[in-house]
């Protein structure tokens, strides 16, 4: 095995975990953040997905937001930055993200979301496919 697929192999099953966890968490009645919308409108879209891994792309016009949902463990991709107002057990906060930003968790996460920003925002989300 070289050491890409190596190195893969050990992501998808490092990052497995946590999708288990989610059920545990609590979450049991909330979305998953790629079936979340708003308005019952869908936000994301799954570009892949494959026995290991998925990757949705999820826009935010402004003045969108994104109902209150759960991640698993994942990787983020700022395409196209913009200013969001985000309410998770912390609290509320307005974050600013630039595109070629990036974040990742290593835990199930739940949060809503809001575009206030004047311009659209997008991001990539990479994590595991559900078990």
């Amino acid at each position: 095995m070289c050491s890409m697929h190596r190195r893969a192999a050990i992501i998808s099953f490092s990052l497995a975990i946590p999708v288990q966890l989610a059920l545990a968490n609590g979450v049991e009645g909330l979305p998953h953040a790629f079936e979340a919308g708003w308005q019952g409108q869908q936000t994301c879209t799954v570009l892949f997905e494959d026995a290991s891994m998925r990757v949705a792309r999820c826009e935010f016009p402004s003045g969108v937001g994104h109902e209150k949902h759960y991640h698993n463990a994942h990787f983020g991709y700022v395409l196209e930055g913009g200013t969001l107002r985000i309410v998770d057990s912390e609290g509320e906060r307005v974050v600013t993200t630039e595109a070629g930003g990036s974040w990742s968790t290593t835990t199930v996460t739940v949060h809503e979301a809001m575009n206030i920003g004047e311009t659209a925002t997008s991001y990539l989300v990479v994590e595991p496919a559900p078990q």
